[in-house]
């Protein structure tokens, strides 16, 4: 341990101006064994400071490296863990308290008695041992109580010298040590003569000394009197110090009383302030003024200034109610009375502003409904904003009643929803009466059935009426296209060029301008309807105070210790936000309960008038709801808007199945023939009428769904016409019939019709093809059976120029055949066929001349199919026909001509 310890003193202590006192082998307690050493040592220089160092080995255990320090004066408590027995434990209470384990129990003991003495001499703060046996602390008083006061000093100096338990000698000592040695030879061979020697020197020198002393004697007498006299000195010191002690102590008993004084009056002072500001909170939170409280109960509320009044009143009565009172204020008397006189004012004024305000509804509304009678000969809805502007004075009145007297805040609302539904119930009704009036007028003129609608009014009333609110019992009304009954060509109806104004379309049986007027009827009811709900919704919401910030009401604040009011969590204020969008749309829902049905009801007649108006009920009720969801989802109006859709939706998909039901139940007459059929040509008016109304419109996705249902139904029906017709050809019907469609659809460019375009093509080609090739087998008959036989014994196996070796198809038999059809024949034949053609074909489609000059290419095609058959089977025969290619085209031009 003493080379560790000279070791650490040389490397670590050494360099820092330290002196290493006492050193113990420690480890943590509890803990895996890792040693290290807790050193107590000094500074060499004053003043002296003392430190508890922990000093480890380095990790690769070469060299000491100091971890850890403590000064000694942050050193609380000393626990040696057991006075009495042997215990290596013991704890260092710094900061924390530290454990540890010393290698031995006289390290552990020779360490704390070190800490004793260096806390006794330099430490004015003792430090506490606990568990530390008596011995080890009674060595150095009994030192110090044999010293006389006069030495202590020197005393207390030796003690640094006493707690080192090695001294290094310095290198005079050394040098010294070494001349003696070499002076003695035996030093080293015999260290008993050396030491004798040594012993004999000493007692020479000790005799010196003592004669030295005895010589001095008297000069150790006049040292001693001095020094009696210097104790006479310092017993009159002390006693003068003494009396300037009691001095001292009576001034500080009296400073003592006056900080004492002075303390209690602080306290004094801090309480009167805090008393005075008690009581300026008071009087500056729950004081209202005389002014505001004759407001309170007796402000004129008709009046804009009484209002204005009010509400400023009503406000600061509302911030002296919600006032966070501190803790203790409502024991206070004084604020027990101001409470309850706040309260009584709060009644007094909630009671006056509810029946001033249901005065207010029944006064306005009687004022608003005797200006109805104006409004019924024109399709407009009266206009309620200077209702609204009257109400909207009262808004911050509604709002302080909603956050005080919320019963009575309820009430006002249900009185207020009560009395506007009543009202607009009754304008509602009164508006759609003339709607539905002027809606049945369109067709007074009108074709068809429809020129059976009574003319009065009175009449027209009694129809109306009988469709309000039946709208769901209506049946499939029979529009234009229903009405084209499959007679005659005669019966057709004829096409006219009139216009709509929205673009370019054949007029029905209906008059084209009773559907633009109908439009422009419904599209004026809906613009009506729209801005009424929408400046009702904004003026309950604001009236109300509906989906605005909410107040904090009294009993709902919360508030710190400091008094800060705390507004509610976001989350509760969403959920207010929420509920209070829902009170609106249950307000709308009840005040407008009449408009959902009303519409039903008009849709109904519209329907019923002529089913071709719900094209134009769709398009416009889809913009009003799209425009409606843009403004708000969720909004009573947008609901509304979006259920009387679902019923324009069901009653556009009922006329889409009345025609295809109506092309179903067609019947074909057996006298005439068929041209091009009814259903056809109403597809092409529905068509046009269609891309007029839909376009660039939100709904496009259900037109073109009702054009691929129309279309498919359309071409089956066609086929099916055809395929019952007696009197003109299948081939005929049908490719007049898909050649309109083919032209109706390349016109008007319906892009989901593109694939039903490419097909009625091809259906108008082939069957044009048919009906040629068929009809051209009819003039020259006998010459078409022959080389049909021809072809036939070619198809058996039979060699081509061994044709005119078979007894019916030898030249002699081709030679007759020929003969029977000379030119003029031929041109015969060709001019039967040419009024034949012309007795299959409708003049409506003008496909004569294209079905004319397709034969005389078919016909050219058989001439030369003929003359190749003539030259492979009869080679060298010199047999031709009676006529010329050119004949032939002579033949076809001058009865085309002619005809």
């Amino acid at each position: 341990m003493t080379a560790i310890k000279h070791a650490l003193q040389r490397d670590i202590f050494t360099p820092n101006d330290e002196r290493l006192l006492s050193i113990v082998n420690v480890c943590k307690a509890g803990k895996k064994k890792k040693n290290c050493f807790l050193c107590a040592t000094v500074t060499t220089e004053r003043p002296v400071q003392v430190k508890v160092v922990k000093v480890k080995k380095s990790d690769k255990g070469d060299f000491y490296k100091r971890q850890m320090a403590w000064e000694l004066r942050d050193l609380a408590e000393v626990d040696a863990k057991d006075a009495n027995k042997e215990n290596p434990e013991f704890d260092l209470h710094f900061e924390k308290v530290y454990r540890w384990v010393a290698s031995s129990t006289a390290e552990k003991n020779s360490f704390i008695s070190c800490i004793w003495k260096l806390n006794q001499r330099y430490l004015r703060k003792k430090v506490e041992f606990v568990n530390v046996s008596s011995q080890l602390l009674e060595e150095l008083p009994k030192a110090e109580e044999s010293v006389p006061s006069g030495e202590s000093q020197s005393v207390a100096g030796g003690d640094e010298d006493a707690l080192d338990d090695y001294q290094e000698l310095n290198a005079r000592e050394e040098q010294d040590i070494e001349n003696m040695m070499e002076v003695c030879e035996c030093a080293i061979s015999n260290a008993e003569a050396f030491a004798e020697k040594l012993s004999r020197e000493l007692q020479v020198l000790d005799g010196a000394n003592i004669q030295s002393i005895m010589a001095s004697e008297k000069q150790v007498n006049i040292l001693m009197q001095l020094l009696d006299e210097a104790l006479t000195e310092v017993d009159t010191i002390e006693a003068k110090l003494l009396s300037y002690e009691e001095m001292l102590q009576s001034v500080k008993e009296q400073m003592d009383q006056i900080s004492q004084s002075n303390r209690l009056i602080q306290i004094s002072n801090t309480n009167n302030g805090k008393l005075l500001d008690e009581i300026q909170f008071l009087v500056n939170y729950m004081d209202l003024s005389k002014g505001h409280i004759r407001a309170l109960q007796e402000g004129d509320l008709s009046s804009p200034k009484g209002i204005e009044a009010c509400i400023n009143a009503s406000e600061a009565l509302l911030q002296c109610m919600n006032v966070a009172l501190r803790p203790g204020h409502d024991k206070l008397m004084a604020v027990k009375q101001q409470q309850h006189l706040f309260a009584e004012l709060r009644d007094v004024f909630a009671r006056r502003l509810t029946n001033h305000l249901n005065n207010v509804f029944v006064h306005q509304g009687h004022d608003q409904s005797s200006t109805l009678s104006q409004h019924t000969a024109e399709l407009t809805l009266p206009k309620h904003s200077p209702l609204h502007r009257d109400l909207l004075r009262y808004a911050k009145l509604m709002e302080w009643l909603k956050n005080t007297q919320r019963e009575k805040y309820e009430g006002l609302s249900r009185t207020y929803v009560d009395y506007m539904t009543r009202l607009y119930e009754r304008e509602i009704k009164d508006f759609f009466e003339v709607a539905k009036i002027k809606m049945a007028g369109t067709t007074k003129e009108g074709k068809g059935k429809f020129a059976t609608l009574p003319r009065k009014e009175s009449a027209l009333k009694q129809e109306t009426e009988s469709l309000h609110g039946s709208s769901g019992k209506l049946t499939g009304s029979t529009s234009s296209l229903n009405k084209l009954a499959v007679s005659s060509s005669n019966s057709r109806r004829s096409q006219s060029s009139s216009l709509l104004d929205m673009g370019n379309m054949s007029a029905s049986d209906l008059d084209v301008a009773d559907r633009t007027k109908f439009d422009k009827i419904f599209e004026q009811v809906l613009s009506e309807l729209e801005p009424l709900c929408l400046a009702e919704q904004d003026f309950i919401s604001k009236f109300f105070k509906l989906q605005q910030q909410p107040t904090l009401a009294q009993g709902e604040n919360t508030d710190d210790p400091d008094g800060v009011v705390h507004a509610r969590p976001v989350s509760e204020h969403r959920h207010s936000i929420s509920s209070e969008k829902d009170i609106v749309r249950q307000m709308m829902n009840k005040i407008f309960q009449s408009i959902e049905t009303e519409l039903n009801s008009l849709i109904a007649l519209g329907d019923k008038i002529d089913s071709f108006n719900s094209l134009y009920m769709l398009v416009k009720m889809s913009h009003h709801v799209w425009t409606a969801e843009n403004v708000d989802p969720a909004s009573y109006l947008s609901t509304t808007l979006g259920n009387v859709l679902v019923t324009v939706k069901r009653n556009f998909d009922k006329c889409i199945s009345g025609q295809i039901r109506q092309m179903e139940e067609v019947k074909i007459s057996k006298k005439s023939k068929v041209g091009i059929l009814p259903f056809v040509t109403g597809f092409e008016e529905f068509a046009e009428l269609a891309e007029t109304i839909f376009r660039n419109a939100e709904r496009r996705g259900d037109l073109d769904k009702a054009y691929v249902k129309l279309i498919r139904a359309v071409f089956m029906n066609v086929e099916k016409v055809a395929n019952e017709s007696q009197k003109t050809p299948r081939d005929v019907v049908m490719m007049e019939n898909f050649h309109h469609i083919f032209s109706t659809l390349s016109r008007l460019k319906i892009s989901c019709l593109e694939a039903e375009r490419k097909e009625a093509k091809h259906k108008y080609t082939d069957h044009l093809q048919s009906y040629v090739i068929n009809s051209l087998g009819q003039p020259l008959e006998k010459l078409n059976h022959f080389f049909e036989g021809v072809e036939a014994r070619v198809a058996q196996g039979v060699r081509e120029e061994e044709v005119s070796y078979q007894l019916a198809f030898n030249k002699q038999e081709l030679r007759k055949v020929i003969k029977e059809y000379p030119g003029k024949e031929v041109k015969k034949g060709l001019d039967n066929l040419y009024k034949k053609v012309d007795k299959h074909l409708c003049e409506e489609e003008s496909l004569l001349q294209v079905v004319w000059h397709s034969m005389q290419d078919e016909f050219i095609r058989q001439y030369k199919h003929f003359e190749g058959l003539i030259n492979r089977c009869y080679p060298g025969s010199g047999i031709t026909m009676d006529f010329t290619i050119q004949d032939m085209l002579e033949y076809f031009s001058s009865i085309a001509q002619s005809h």
